[in-house]
C-alpha cells in the first residue's frame, strides 16, 4: 500500500505565492482611463485655446475698428461743423452713434460668456490633466530604512536650532519696536477728531442746513430729491421768445455743457468747460447778471494730460450740487471742487478719471452732512466701482462703498423709504441701497442691463428703475440682502425710455423716450393708461409742476399736458436753442439751459 505524504504548504507573502498570483489591481488595468482622462484634457486644451483666439481676435478687431476713430464718424462731424444746421448729417451721426453704442454693448456680452466658458474650459483642463498624471504614477512601495532614525534624529536637531534662532531674531525685533515705535493712537483732540471723521458713520458737517430747508429750493440734479416734481405750482404754461411774453430773460451761457440749472434762493449755478479749462458759474436768478465765475485748476491729483471725452458728453456733464452753504461741481477728469455761494475756493480734489465709454454723466448729490459720489466705471469691480461720502465743509472722505457694477450715467437719489434715508443706485446689472450715514449696503436687485443713463425715482412707497429700452420696474425698499425674486412689485415693458427719467405725481407714473413717445402708468401696479407721441426729440427729463408735465423738447419746443389719467395737451411753447438739460424750478419761474443761452421763464412780478 503506497504511503502519500502531504507536501508542506508556503506560509503566505513568500516568493512561491507572489509568483503563483500576479499582481492585479483591483480596478483592471489603468490604460484605458488613462487614454480616456487624456484625451478629454486635449480636447479641453482645444477649446481653450479656441475660446481664447477668438476673444483675442474680437478684442483686437475692436481696438482696429474703434468706432470713435470712424473715418466715417470724423467725416460726417467734420461736414457738420461746416454746416451745422444739416439735419440729415446730425441724423446719420446719431444713426452711426446708435449703431456703436449696440457694438459695444455686444462686445461685453461675448467678452463675459467667453470668459466663462474659458473658466470652464481651464477647470476640465486641469481636472483631466490631474486624474491622468495620477493614474500613470505607479504606486510607492514601501521599503525599510536603516537610517531613518538618524535622519530624524538630525532633522530634530536642526528643528531645535532654528526654532531658537527665530525667537531670538523675533525678541530682537520685538525689543526694537518697543524702543523705537511711536503709538498709532492719537495724542491730541485734532488727531481725535480727524480719526472719528474718517470713520464717516460719526462725521457730520456742523453746518449742516435740515432737510425742510432743502424742499424749497432747487439743490441737485432733478430738485431737493432727485424726482423732478416742483413744490411750487405757479410756473406760466406757455412764454414766447418773439414777444417776450413769460420770458424774464435769458444769459449766455459762457461755456459748454450738458449739466442743469441748480437754484438757491436768489443765485443760479451751472458749470461747464472742456479739455482746456472748467469752471462754475453764479447767476442773479432775477436778472440773469453773471455774478461770478470760477476756474477749477491745480486740483491735486489732477491728471497733467486731460483724458479724451466723446463730444456728445463732454467735461461738464454732471449737474453741480448746493447744500446752503457751498457749491460742488464734479467734471469728467474727475476733479471734485467746492465754492462758497460768493464764488470763494472751499476745497478741491480728483477723484480719479472715471473709465466710462462715452465719459462721466453721473451728479453729484447732497444730503445733511453729506455730498454723495456715484463712481461706477467700466470695467466693476474690483476695477473701481465705488459710492463715496465726503464731508461738504472740508472735502474729508467720510466712507467708501465698493460696488460690484459697471459703468453707469445715472445719478444717484437719497431718499427716506421704509423708515430709514436709503441712497439708491443704478449700474449694470443691480439696482443697489446704501445707508448715508456710513455707506453699508442695505440691499440689490440684479435687474439692468444695457448702458444705464435714466435716474431713479421713489414714487408711491416704490423705487422706480429703468431698465433702458427694456423695460420700467418697480421695487419695494424694504429688503435686505439680494432682493431680485422677492421685492420686485411690476414690470412694465412698454415704451422704455433710453435717455430720460422717469417721474410720478405718487399715483401716476411718466415717461417719455427720445423718440417724444409720453405714456402714462398706474404707480402702484404699473398698468399703462395711455401713450402718446409728442412728435418731438427729448433729451433732458420731464418735470411737474402743479398737476402739470413739463416736457422739454431738444430743438426747443416744449410741451404741457395735464398729469392725469387721460391724455390732454395744454400747450406748446418754443426757443431758439437746444436742449438737453433737464429744467430747474423756483417760486414761479422754471429755468432752461440751452446750448448758447441760459433761459428763465416766468411771469413779471408787479413789486
Amino acid at each position: 500500500m503506497t504511503m502519500l505524504t502531504a507536501m508542506p504548504q508556503p506560509a503566505p507573502g513568500t516568493p512561491t505565492e507572489q509568483k503563483s498570483q500576479p499582481a492585479r489591481s483591483s480596478g483592471g488595468s489603468p490604460r484605458p482611463l488613462v487614454k480616456a482622462w487624456l484625451w478629454t484634457a486635449c480636447i479641453a486644451a482645444a477649446f481653450c485655446l479656441l475660446v481664447s483666439g477668438t476673444m483675442l481676435y474680437f478684442h483686437f478687431t475692436a481696438l482696429e475698428h474703434d468706432p470713435w476713430q470712424s473715418p466715417r464718424l470724423l467725416e460726417l462731424k467734420a461736414q457738420l461743423r461746416a454746416s451745422p444746421n444739416d439735419e440729415n448729417l446730425k441724423l446719420e451721426i446719431r444713426r452711426l452713434d446708435l449703431e456703436f453704442r449696440q457694438r459695444y454693448r455686444r462686445r461685453l456680452v461675448l467678452d463675459r460668456t467667453g470668459g466663462w466658458l474659458l473658466i470652464g474650459g481651464l477647470a476640465v483642463l486641469v481636472a483631466a490633466a490631474r486624474q491622468a498624471a495620477k493614474l500613470r504614477t505607479p504606486p510607492p512601495m514601501p521599503r525599510p530604512d536603516p537610517m531613518a532614525e538618524l535622519r530624524a534624529r538630525r532633522e530634530a536637531a536642526r528643528a531645535r536650532r532654528a526654532a531658537a534662532a527665530v525667537g531670538g531674531v523675533v525678541f530682537a525685533g520685538l525689543t526694537t519696536l518697543a524702543l523705537t515705535a511711536r503709538s498709532p493712537l492719537p495724542h491730541s483732540a485734532t488727531e481725535i477728531e480727524k480719526l472719528l471723521a474718517g470713520s464717516g458713520a460719526e462725521a457730520t458737517a456742523s453746518d449742516a442746513l435740515p432737510w425742510e430747508t432743502f424742499r424749497w429750493q432747487w439743490p441737485r440734479f432733478r430738485g431737493p430729491d432727485g424726482s423732478g416734481v416742483s413744490a411750487f405750482t405757479n410756473v406760466p404754461l406757455t412764454w414766447d421768445a418773439a414777444s417776450g411774453a413769460n420770458l424774464l430773460w435769458k444769459t449766455p451761457v459762457p461755456a459748454p455743457g450738458h449739466g442743469s440749472p441748480v437754484v438757491w434762493s436768489n443765485r443760479v449755478f451751472l458749470s461747464g468747460g472742456d479739455a482746456a479749462r472748467r469752471e462754475v458759474f453764479c447767476f442773479d436768478a432775477t436778472s440773469g447778471a453773471l455774478l461770478w465765475r470760477r476756474a477749477v485748476e491745480n486740483v491735486p491729483g489732477s491728471p497733467a494730460v486731460q483724458p479724451e471725452i466723446p463730444e456728445m458728453t463732454g467735461f461738464a456733464s454732471p449737474t453741480v450740487a448746493c447744500d446752503g452753504r457751498r457749491v460742488f461741481a464734479l467734471f469728467a477728469n474727475g476733479d471734485l471742487a467746492a465754492f462758497t455761494l460768493d464764488g470763494a475756493p472751499v476745497w478741491a480734489k480728483n477723484l480719479g478719471v472715471p473709465k466710462n465709454a462715452y465719459g462721466h454723466a453721473a451728479s453729484p448729490v447732497v444730503w445733511p452732512g453729506r455730498l454723495i459720489v456715484q463712481l461706477d466705471q467700466d470695467e466693476g469691480a474690483p476695477g473701481g466701482s465705488k459710492l463715496l461720502a465726503f464731508d461738504p465743509a472740508s472735502g474729508r472722505l467720510l466712507w467708501e462703498a465698493r460696488k460690484p457694477t459697471h459703468s453707469s450715467w445715472a445719478t444717484p437719489i437719497v431718499v427716506e423709504a421704509a423708515g430709514r434715508p436709503q441712497v439708491i443706485t443704478l449700474a449694470v446689472p443691480l439696482v443697489m441701497s446704501h445707508a448715508p450715514e456710513d455707506g453699508r449696503e442695505l440691499w440689490r436687485a440684479d435687474l439692468l442691463g444695457g448702458e444705464v443713463t435714466p435716474s431713479p425715482v421713489f414714487a408711491a412707497g416704490l423705487v422706480l428703475a429703468v431698465n433702458p429700452s427694456t423695460e420700467l420696474i418697480a421695487l419695494r425698499p424694504d429688503g435686505a440682502g439680494d432682493v431680485t425674486r422677492s421685492h420686485v412689485v411690476w414690470r412694465a415693458p412698454d415704451n422704455a425710455p433710453d435717455v430720460t427719467s422717469p417721474v410720478s405725481n405718487g399715483e401716476l407714473a411718466f415717461t417719455v423716450t427720445s423718440g417724444g413717445l409720453l405714456t402714462c402708468f398706474e404707480a402702484r401696479d404699473g398698468q399703462k393708461l395711455w401713450e402718446a407721441p409728442l412728435e418731438i426729440e427729448v433729451q433732458a427729463s420731464p418735470a411737474i409742476v402743479g398737476g402739470k408735465l413739463f416736457v422739454p423738447g431738444l430743438k426747443g419746443e416744449a410741451v404741457v399736458v395735464e398729469a392725469a389719467r387721460a391724455f390732454k395737451e395744454l400747450a406748446r411753447s418754443r426757443l431758439a436753442d437746444e436742449f438737453l438739460a433737464s429744467p430747474a424750478f423756483a417760486d414761479g419761474r422754471m429755468f432752461l439751459r440751452g446750448q448758447t443761452n441760459l433761459w428763465c421763464v416766468g411771469q413779471p412780478r408787479s413789486d
